[in-house]
């Protein structure tokens, strides 16, 4: 009778998932869409300026814009992991999503997003060897350690992803299937898995203790010299220009550690599942909109490579 039973379950095993999104606010469908589409739209134009000013200038051609070159790059593609599908879910009556597909966009999610977790630690770095070590900083932040780091960044975040899909491939789904969620994340898959899923949850809070303490460490150790180092400029305007370098990444740091943490490690459940959705909305779609302008609006080589684009511009027409 037990074989039978555990064959019978088996055999009806979940191969599709539905996600809600935002269909608590039918009356809102038009408004969100446009709100999402249009933040999608800015995201994507904006990042892109960002990498072509940075790659068409020769001033910025550093080690602190060849990262954020990359983290350009990165922000759209991680908000195109997720934003499209939901913006085409907005009307259709049927959200459906396979096994395989929800599967592939949380392994590239998660990866893209590890790899940002990263990459933002090495800004830090990099931050810290410019203004501790400025004589040292062409010599320590070569053009092949850039190139390494981001490489290792990308490395580093897709193995932690594929982890936790090879995690996940493990368990079974035999309902339900209906996803509380506008994509497929993990915490939210494993309300839903027949499993006992208590091991996946500790490797989850294992894996986001790791890379969220890790990465916080070595940002606060670096942090720490900085400031110690900026005490000892005498010129304001010195130091003034290094507390508006490390005032951005410390801003686009708390944004996306403190907003993912939130989604990762707080128990989901009851009012959670809501807060959760805000929080993903946050890190997943408003925080790479923002990135380019945290580290634009008080940047003054980036301000001066925009008048000199637009001199260009403007002399052409």
């Amino acid at each position: 009778i037990t074989s039978a039973m555990t064959g019978r379950r088996n055999s009806t095993m979940i191969i599709k998932f539905i996600l809600l999104g935002f269909s608590e606010f039918p009356k809102l469908t038009i408004v969100l869409f446009s709100i999402f589409l249009g933040i999608y739209l800015m995201t994507v134009a904006w990042n892109v300026g960002l990498i072509i000013l940075i790659r068409t200038n020769s001033n910025l051609h550093t080690p602190m814009y060849f990262f954020l070159s990359y983290l350009s790059l990165l922000d759209i593609c991680y908000v195109s992991t997720t934003v499209p599908r939901m913006l085409s879910d907005f009307f259709k009556k049927h959200k459906f999503i396979s096994f395989m597909g929800c599967t592939m966009q949380y392994f590239f999610f998660s990866g893209l997003a590890l790899t940002e977790c990263c990459l933002l630690t090495a800004m830090a770095y990099d931050r810290y060897a410019a203004i501790c070590n400025p004589l040292l900083y062409t010599t320590i932040m070569s053009p092949t350690l850039c190139v390494q780091i981001v490489a290792a960044s990308c490395v580093t975040g897709f193995f932690g992803s594929f982890i936790q899909v090879c995690a996940l491939l493990q368990l079974h789904f035999c309902g339900p299937n209906i996803i509380n969620h506008f994509l497929c994340d993990l915490p939210q898959l494993l309300i839903l898995s027949c499993s006992d899923t208590f091991y996946v949850q500790v490797m989850l809070s294992v894996l986001t203790v790791i890379f969220a303490l890790s990465s916080a460490l070595i940002i606060m150790i670096s942090y720490g010299y900085i400031v110690a180092t900026i005490l000892k400029i005498t010129s304001a305007e010195g130091r003034s220009k290094a507390f508006n370098t490390c005032a951005s990444h410390l801003t686009a740091v708390t944004l996306f550690f403190g907003s993912s943490t939130f989604v990762y490690l707080y128990p989901n459940s009851g009012d959670s599942l809501s807060q959760s959705k805000l929080a993903s909305v946050l890190y997943t779609i408003i925080i790479p909109m923002l990135n380019p302008l945290i580290y634009s609006l008080r940047n003054k080589e980036i301000k001066d490579a925009l008048n000199r684009w637009k001199k260009r511009i403007f002399s052409c027409c």
